[in-house]
């Protein structure tokens, strides 16, 4: 049994989970520092009707919060954590980064969130799970097993030229004291390539961003005058600028779009859609 999911190449980046009951999408990399539970979702086997049909994990887009949260219980179920230990971000398309501590336990899920403008959360409070939101836009998972701290930020193509990724890094060095060398990082599903056409004013920013010497990897130009852009590998130079190891990167070969039949896609649906998470947390007592 599979999910059925479209991979653009033959590499082994992840593991389907919870099939038969609520799937989710693992990375092996990740999985195995036996430091974190963690999980990308579906649109499959939650509870949520019409448009948001089923695992709908947003509280933003009117569908019945009810759902929602029996949705968010049952992906955490699959996942093995708590709504009561989430944390979710309140996303903007910003490059703000907020360290999550015992206090912020559940906010977004069972509490009031007293926080804005946040689109990446850093931690190292075992049993805390982040969660971010996604429907195109690319999920960075970060894991330190050295220090025991993690990092999980969202990253539009506004993200991504703000480089949240470095900034994620940047922030989990300053405050745990994480050595990039340690950090295993991820790329989660998102908009691939072929399918992802911006404006020129997109690329000037991509322009201003990234060496010329990367621009072939990064966009190309078509007839029309638009652009397709690749944030895949965009997030790619992120890590290595960053100074994390090329061994230490798993980026996705699963594009949200290709595969909207399973996960939700704005370039597919607009805004009459659901909406994926990702999930990161520090094991209780690691290995």
């Amino acid at each position: 049994m599979s999910l059925g999911l479209h991979y653009k190449d033959d590499r082994h980046i992840f593991d389907e989970r919870g099939l038969g009951g609520t799937p989710y999408l693992e990375f092996p990399l990740l999985r195995e520092t036996g430091i974190v539970d963690h999980g990308f979702s579906t649109r499959l086997g939650g509870v949520s009707r019409g448009d948001y049909a089923s695992l709908n994990l947003s509280f933003d887009r009117g569908d019945d919060p009810g759902a929602v949260r029996e949705n968010f219980r049952r992906i955490g179920a699959a996942i093995g954590v708590r709504c009561e230990d989430m944390v979710l971000s309140q996303q903007t398309h910003i490059t703000n980064i907020r360290l999550v501590t015992e206090e912020d336990r559940g906010k977004g899920i069972v509490r009031e969130r007293d926080y804005t403008d946040v689109d990446g959360l850093i931690t190292d409070v075992p049993g805390i799970c982040l969660v971010t939101g996604y429907a195109d836009c690319v999920p960075l998972y970060f894991v330190d097993p050295v220090k025991k701290a993690i990092g999980l930020s969202h990253s539009g193509w506004r993200g991504t030229v703000g480089k949240i990724g470095k900034k994620t890094v940047d922030m989990m060095t300053d405050r745990f004291g994480s050595d990039p060398k340690d950090i295993l990082a991820a790329v989660g599903p998102s908009v691939c390539m072929d399918c992802y056409e911006v404006s020129e004013e997109v690329i000037e920013k991509f322009r201003e961003n990234f060496d010329e010497e990367c621009w072939k990897e990064l966009f190309y130009r078509k007839d029309n005058g638009k652009y397709q852009l690749d944030l895949w590998k965009a997030n790619e130079l992120i890590f290595r600028e960053a100074g994390i190891l090329p061994e230490h990167m798993a980026v996705t070969n699963v594009c949200t779009h290709c595969n909207s039949r399973i996960l939700y896609s704005h370039r597919a649906a607009g805004n009459r859609r659901g909406n994926l998470s990702a999930f990161l947390a520090l094991r209780q007592g690691g290995r």
